[in-house]
């Protein structure tokens, strides 16, 4: 397969040429499994897993390889498998909080050019869900576009929209139905050669069939709606880098119901700038918009223009992008510590 097929570019080969060896190659990753890979390369698809140097002086589950990164690997061609020795820095990345207690970076996928956020225009709609995925999506360096599907079994389409487009300032918005085949056309600009599209929602919004409707086979599993919730089956349950025949790059993602943080400060700027820019209007600095002389953020709410639940998400988001900070310094401290005393170990067995 054609490395710019697979979203190859100058960037990549600049960052390959400077730990190039004999014996080395690249490839895309396009399935993780537990401890193992599955890469496309220039050869064909390998099952990787990484190195033990790898291992060692990995910092963390961020550093490891995710769907749609670019590795640095040595393939054994005759047994179809390969050892990872790099992964190429990335260009963007769509990271959160491991689910559970545990403070950890997860990559849901690396190296987009494009991210389909997908909700339900049914029961189960909700817009501060769109709010927190687009958080996530301005943070990790790609172009969010919001995907409203499922206009089949909505009755109240214009007021949804509109609801959406106060959550999501200056971002493209398509109504579709992968069922009836509406909306479908205006999704295609996006879908090009070497670019990369991450398709993100929770269960059952329609991501699968989305991507069966650009492959034009059942490439994935979908699954119907839940009668007593409107909630959606879960039919993904990992994520996928699907290569497209007329041109472009999938990656779908299983459904996340906890769409946990994981470094959003650039992201809440730009997801609530309408917020930031009252801010900067009001009468003094340090203004807590509560009951302060000349605060532009409560005359806003006061007046209509906007809206509290809104106010009141993006103070909910500040509080949690604050407890994760904590912890994680706490975590970066530890893990720091864990490395010298390894290295302090190993230089001991050497003497």
């Amino acid at each position: 397969m054609d490395l710019k097929t697979l979203g190859w570019n100058e960037q990549f080969e600049n960052e390959f040429e400077s730990i190039k060896q004999d014996g080395y190659s690249v490839g895309r990753v396009a399935l993780e499994h537990k401890h193992l890979y599955r890469v496309l390369t220039e050869s064909g698809e390998v099952l990787a897993e990484v190195s033990g140097k790898f291992q060692y002086n990995a910092a963390g589950r961020g550093a490891y390889p995710a769907v749609g990164d670019w590795v640095v690997l040595s393939i054994r061609m005759e047994e179809s498998r390969a050892t990872i020795h790099h992964v190429l820095p990335r260009k963007s990345k769509f990271s959160r909080n491991i689910a559970g207690a545990t403070t950890e970076e997860q990559i849901v996928a690396a190296n987009v050019d494009t991210v389909f956020i997908v909700a339900a225009l049914n029961a189960d709609f909700n817009v501060r869900r769109i709010e927190r995925y687009m958080l996530m999506a301005w943070e990790s360096g790609a172009n969010p576009v919001i995907i409203l599907s499922k206009a089949d079994l909505c009755q109240d389409i214009d007021e949804k929209v509109s609801e959406t487009e106060s959550v999501a300032i200056g971002v493209p918005i398509h109504v579709v139905s992968a069922e009836q085949n509406i909306g479908l056309e205006a999704l295609s600009p996006y879908i090009k050669e070497g670019k990369t599209v991450a398709i993100l929602g929770s269960s059952g919004v329609g991501k699968s069939t989305l991507v069966n409707t650009f492959t034009g086979k059942e490439t994935l599993k979908t699954g119907g709606i839940r009668e007593d919730d409107a909630r959606g089956r879960h039919t993904t349950t990992h994520r996928e880098l699907v290569v497209l025949e007329h041109g472009g790059i999938l990656i779908d993602t299983p459904g996340m119901r906890e769409l946990q943080l994981w470094e959003t400060d650039t992201g809440l700027s730009q997801g609530f700038s309408d917020i930031e820019n009252l801010a900067s209007l009001c009468k003094f600095r340090d203004c807590g918009h509560h009951n302060e002389p000349g605060c532009a953020v409560r005359r806003a709410i006061d007046q209509g223009e906007l809206d509290e639940e809104r106010y009141k998400s993006y103070l909910k988001l500040q509080r949690e992008l604050a407890y994760l900070e904590r912890k994680e310094d706490k975590q970066l401290a530890q893990a720091q510590k864990d490395k010298w005393k390894k290295i302090t170990i190993g230089q001991r067995k050497k003497r």
